[in-house]
């Protein structure tokens, strides 16, 4: 493989300040990873090419000798090859946590970041490819691009860097914080005693969360991933309940917040994230499959505070959490990155709804025939 750039040959240009592409590649551990889900702390890419040669190798055993750098947590490497050969002769592998590695054999990455030309063909063979680095904020946007310097210190410069870099949630003397609504007495106590009481009554099943599968979006069940017991409404009476403290109180606050008319609601459950389950959901968006595209807003409402742990986060703009008080609500955009924290002692019991319009409605029809069978088809009544 070639890194030497050739003028016939037109690039992507990212710099500070710039949205840094989302793609989906495959790595070592994963069949397909979607980059997103990396935010939430500062990232490294690094477009190493090939470490076949002196260049690429010396960059991935830079990354390595400084692997005390990257913990998962604050900061992630991610290296990105090319060369089919990384991973056919094991010259390239992960070590975890905090050094990763994307097989861009296609060149899907490398074209969205501009180290492989835009009219890049995997076909053929030797390419003008370009090297370096870039560091991301938590959203996920630019925050320095470092070339490749042809006496290698770029590398000690991006470490340098890196070690610099503040704590997460901070920019400059300002505390982040996630574009969110909240809303307190959305629920009142009677009504959220009556939820708990109706999920008390009927018991929760275990409830997974939608992932693209040959096609299609199925339902799957992971507890790494997730541990919550959800219980369906069924009582008319407790729907509309539900559904005119949503219509009053969380609607306009929309409508004034992000000027979003919401005219659609989707599920009416009580869900129960319990300490003796080790109830969580990690990091994750609400919108990423052809099940979920349509939905918009999600509403989170604690309907008790008995409870340890259990915080909802938004990584993307820091590590701190929310615990909202009995009745209360968040309420955020379904693209957010978000988390619910480990429960730890006790259950939080929390109504969660989401929220769209027509136009979604419509998306929501169309996307039926991506759907798994088993979810049942969606009538727009």
């Amino acid at each position: 493989m070639s890194a030497a750039a050739n003028t016939s040959k037109t690039y992507i240009h990212l710099t500070s300040g710039d949205p840094a592409p989302w793609f989906a590649q495959r790595t070592p551990n994963q069949p397909l990873f979607a980059f997103d889900k990396a935010a939430g702390r500062y990232v490294v890419l690094c477009f190493f090419i090939t470490a076949g040669d002196s260049v690429g190798k010396a960059a991935w055993d830079a990354a390595f000798a400084n692997h005390s750098l990257f913990d998962d947590v604050k900061t992630s490497f991610y290296g990105v090859s090319l060369d089919p050969a990384d991973e056919t002769a094991r010259r390239v592998q992960e070590s975890m946590p905090g050094l990763h590695v994307f097989w861009d054999f296609n060149g899907t990455a490398s074209r969205l970041y501009g180290s492989a030309p835009r009219e890049y063909d995997e076909k053929e063979g030797q390419i003008a490819a370009r090297r370096f680095w870039l560091v991301l904020d938590p959203m996920l946007r630019v925050l320095k691009v470092f070339p490749f310097a042809a006496d290698g210190s770029d590398r000690q410069a991006v470490f340098r860097y890196v070690e610099a870099l503040p704590p997460l949630g901070v920019h400059g003397d300002i505390e982040l914080r996630a574009p969110v609504l909240f809303l307190p007495d959305v629920f009142e106590p009677e009504l959220c005693r009556k939820l708990i009481a109706t999920y008390e009554t009927h018991g929760g099943a275990e409830s997974g969360f939608m992932r693209e599968q040959g096609g299609k979006t199925v339902l799957v069940t992971d507890y790494e991933h997730k541990r919550r017991k959800d219980y369906t409404i069924e009582d008319p009476a407790l729907i509309e309940q539900t559904r005119a403290c949503i219509r009053r109180r969380v609607v306009p606050e929309i409508a004034r917040a992000y000027q979003f008319a919401v005219t659609r609601m989707e599920r009416f459950i009580v869900a129960c994230y319990a300490a003796e389950d080790g109830g969580h959901f990690r990091a994750h968006r609400d919108n990423t499959t052809k099940a979920t595209e349509h939905r918009r807003f999600a509403v989170s409402i604690n309907l008790n505070d008995e409870f340890d742990g259990g915080k909802i986060c938004f990584p993307e703009y820091g590590p701190k959490g929310f615990k909202p008080p009995t009745g209360a609500a968040v309420v955020f955009s379904c693209s957010l990155l978000h988390a619910v924290h480990p429960v730890t002692r006790g259950r939080r019991f929390a109504f969660l709804p989401f929220l769209y319009d027509e136009a979604a409605a419509e998306i929501r029809v169309r996307n039926n025939e991506f759907l798994d069978p088993a979810l049942g088809q969606y009538r727009n009544a």
